[in-house]
C-alpha cells in the first residue's frame, strides 16, 4: 500500500528547513500535525501545597523549555525575584538557549549538559552542595531521580505543570497511513480518545524504547521504529520506509 499521509501527534515544527519538509518534497506525500498532548501549568497555590518555597533553593534543574517556562511564571505568581546568584543545569544546549528568554545569558552562572540527563552528572558533582529545585511535569523519566539520588544530592522535586490529554474527537472520521508517536503519553491519547481504534491498514511508528513499550502494550503492530543504527531520527525512517513501500512494482 503507497504512503499517502502522515499524521505526526506533535506541534509543527517552526524551523525553516524542518526535515519534515524535505520529506514532502521528495515523497509528495501529505504530513499533518497535531499534538495528541499539551502542557497546562500548575497555579502557584499548588505548588505552595507541595511545601516549595523559592527562596530555599541556589540552583535549577531545566530538562526542558517548559521547565524554563513554568519556573518563571510561577516565580512571577509567587512573586519572588529570582537572584542574580541563581545557578541553572540546563539538560541540553537547546534549553540553555532557551533561558535566554528570561535571564541575560552572558551574567548568569548556567551550566549546560550534552543531551541526555545523565550528561548533567559531573557538573552536579561539581557543585554537589547546591539546594537544587527540579521544575517538573507530573510525567518524569526514571533517569531522572535516580541520577540526582545516585550523586546524594540536596534536591527537590516540584510539579509546575502537568501534561494533558488533547481533545482529538474532530479526527474520529480522518484517516491516515501512518500515525507518528514520540512518547507513551501520545499513544494513550490515541486510546482514550479513540477506545474502538482498530490499526487495520494504518502503519504505526514510534520513536524511542519508552514508546515502543506503550505501543507493544496496547496491541499496536510497529511498523517504523526509530532511532536505530540505520535510522537515528524519525524523518529517516519514515523515508525510508514510503520509499520501499511507494516504489514497489
Amino acid at each position: 500500500m503507497k504512503v499517502k499521509t502522515i499524521l505526526v501527534s506533535q506541534p509543527e515544527p517552526k524551523m525553516e528547513n524542518s526535515p519534515y519538509l524535505r520529506l514532502i518534497e521528495k515523497e509528495k506525500v501529505k504530513v499533518d500535525f497535531r499534538p495528541f498532548i499539551h502542557v497546562e501549568g500548575v497555579e502557584a497555590k499548588e505548588v505552595r501545597l507541595q511545601k516549595i518555597d523559592l527562596n530555599n533553593f541556589n540552583a535549577i534543574i531545566l530538562t526542558s523549555r517548559n521547565s524554563v517556562d513554568h519556573f518563571f511564571r510561577i516565580a512571577e505568581e509567587m512573586r519572588f525575584k529570582v537572584p542574580d546568584s541563581m545557578k541553572y543545569f540546563c539538560q541540553s544546549e537547546a534549553v540553555a538557549y532557551y533561558l535566554q528568554k528570561y535571564v541575560v545569558y552572558r551574567k548568569r552562572k548556567i551550566y549546560v549538559g550534552k543531551m541526555h540527563f545523565a550528561d548533567l552528572a559531573p557538573l552536579f558533582k561539581k557543585y554537589k552542595d547546591g539546594k537544587f529545585l527540579l521544575p517538573s511535569s507530573d510525567v518524569l523519566k526514571p533517569i531522572v531521580p535516580e541520577t540526582l539520588d545516585s550523586m546524594g544530592l540536596d534536591w527537590k522535586r516540584g510539579i509546575f505543570y502537568k501534561t494533558v490529554i488533547s481533545d482529538l474527537s474532530d479526527l474520529r472520521d480522518v484517516y491516515y497511513d501512518i500515525l507518528v508517536f514520540f512518547s507513551p503519553s501520545g499513544i494513550e491519547s490515541l486510546l482514550k480518545n479513540f477506545p474502538d481504534f482498530k490499526q487495520n491498514n494504518t502503519k504505526i511508528a514510534v520513536f524511542g524504547n519508552s514508546t515502543v513499550r506503550a505501543a507493544n502494550e496496547a496491541g499496536l503492530r510497529i511498523d517504523i521504529e526509530a532511532p536505530t543504527p540505520e535510522t537515528p531520527s524519525m524523518t529517516m525512517a519514515l523515508q525510508r520506509f514510503i520509499t520501499n513501500a511507494n516504489n514497489k512494482k
